[in-house]
């Protein structure tokens, strides 16, 4: 973290305990995402209760790059938020999530599925097996009989568009697996 962690003890003393439980916790976040630039947590004794004991409120603050993220608003009073060990953890859970999700957005890894290349059948050698695919990008790319799926090799024809997964062969890049392309969708 850029500037020093800041605990705020509210309704309640300040205990060495709980400080070093916070402490812990938001040195595993900063070491999770370096660009933490100040984390600010506020530690809330509600209600002194008679039989339920004191309700505790725990806010976490963070500030990175373009945005701050906060734990969620207040949920309705539930009995593990009378331990503090457990507001605190709850709270930190919460902002550790919402701090993963800025990271994949940051980095953009929110998942994409990759589309497999298309292109046209160039050429066929049926007596041999094996036939050219013409890329999109004007590439010639070799497959063989047994790259084609869901799809007989004697029934291709040259000029039919195809989809195909692609590696670099012995001789150069080679399709390893073929798939017709219907009118709207791939066949099969």
């Amino acid at each position: 973290m850029k500037l020093p962690l800041q605990i705020t003890f509210r309704g309640l003393e300040s205990s060495d305990a709980l400080e070093a439980d916070i402490r812990e916790k938001a040195e595993k976040l900063d070491r999770f995402s370096p660009d933490i630039m100040s984390c600010r947590v506020v530690v809330e004794a509600r209600h002194k209760h008679h039989q339920d004991g004191n309700l505790y409120h725990v806010r976490v603050d963070l500030t990175v790059p373009g945005r701050e993220i906060v734990t969620s608003p207040e949920r309705t009073p539930h009995h593990s938020l009378t331990d503090a060990y457990v507001a605190i953890r709850d709270a930190f859970d919460d902002v550790r999530r919402r701090l993963e999700d800025y990271e994949r957005r940051r980095r953009q890894q929110v998942k994409a599925h990759e589309v497999p290349d298309h292109g046209k059948i160039a050429r066929l050698n049926p007596e041999e097996d094996f036939g050219f695919i013409e890329a999109a990008d004007g590439r010639e790319i070799y497959f063989h009989r047994n790259s084609v799926l869901r799809a007989s090799f004697d029934h291709l024809q040259a000029g039919q568009e195809v989809r195909f997964d692609e590696e670099m062969g012995k001789r150069g890049p080679q399709a390893t697996t073929v798939r017709v392309v219907g009118k709207h969708h791939v066949v099969g």
